[in-house]
């Protein structure tokens, strides 16, 4: 049974995977502090809870926090006597490499996005994700990730007007009714909703140029349904997209090294 893990700046997610499916899935806020231990006495609890009967023997794991890799590959080799695959390391291969400036270092959150969007619907993509930064991951036709754009993500520009402007409250991101607000509130949420729409709309229109063919946009990340329901940004949307990866590169990895 493989533990699929992914952590981000934020949160860090878990699931179990049987090979076919999902068997369930949870989050924690991601803690640089937390202990092998920690996690486990946490994994365990939740397993039984579901009525979970499972013998994790194998652990992948992608982190944009690498503070945290060490004691999830003390939880992996502790508790499930196993050596974890970590995305982005050398002995963690991709399907196909991806092609960028020689000597930069790729976020393993975007190679594993590639590798899913392609899994998923083919090359030629544009995968937005809206995390803590919001990411556009652009995948060539034969799946490799060439390249993107970071922007700031939509909670932290909500929390950096907060925080730089005296006056303006903390408030959460919504569909707005209309694009001119009436009160602060509305202007704010206005602001940052349309924000987004605008700045998805723009980048991904620039990509295709750029790129010179026809390209899907692809969803993923919390926030993405709710920009979907305001404008049409997206050709599919995929919430598990991340967590798919992990499954597509463990599995190429076990193909390509049998045991």
């Amino acid at each position: 049974m493989l533990l699929a893990i992914d952590c981000g700046n934020t949160n860090t997610v878990f699931s179990i995977w049987d090979g076919t499916r999902f068997l369930a899935t949870w989050r924690a806020s991601t803690d640089q502090s937390r202990t092998a231990d920690q996690y486990y006495v946490w994994l365990s609890a939740l397993i039984a809870a579901e009525g979970l009967d499972v013998a994790i023997d194998e652990v992948i794991l992608s982190s944009t926090v690498p503070r945290v890799v060490f004691n999830l590959r003390v939880l992996a080799n502790r508790y499930f006597d196993c050596r974890p695959l970590v995305v982005g390391k050398p002995e963690c291969l991709l399907p196909i490499a991806p092609r960028v400036d020689p000597g930069t270092q790729v976020g393993p959150d975007r190679l594993v996005n590639s590798a899913a969007g392609f899994d998923l619907f083919g090359g030629d993509l544009v995968v937005v994700d809206f995390g803590t930064a919001t990411t556009f991951d652009v995948v060539d036709r034969d799946g490799a990730y060439v390249g993107g754009v970071i922007a700031p993500g939509v909670n932290l520009s909500l929390e950096a007007l907060h925080l730089a402007a005296a006056a303006l409250p903390h408030v959460d991101i919504t569909t707005p009714d209309h694009v001119i607000g009436r009160n602060t509130v509305d202007c704010m949420q206005s602001g940052v909703f349309w924000g987004y729409v605008g700045l998805v709309k723009e980048i991904t229109s620039r990509i295709r140029v750029e790129f010179g063919r026809p390209m899907k946009v692809i969803g993923t990340g919390g926030l993405a349904p709710l920009f979907q329901q305001g404008a049409v940004l997206f050709d599919a949307f995929e919430e598990g997209l991340t967590m798919h990866g992990l499954t597509v590169i463990h599995k190429y990895n076990k193909e390509a090294n049998p045991s």
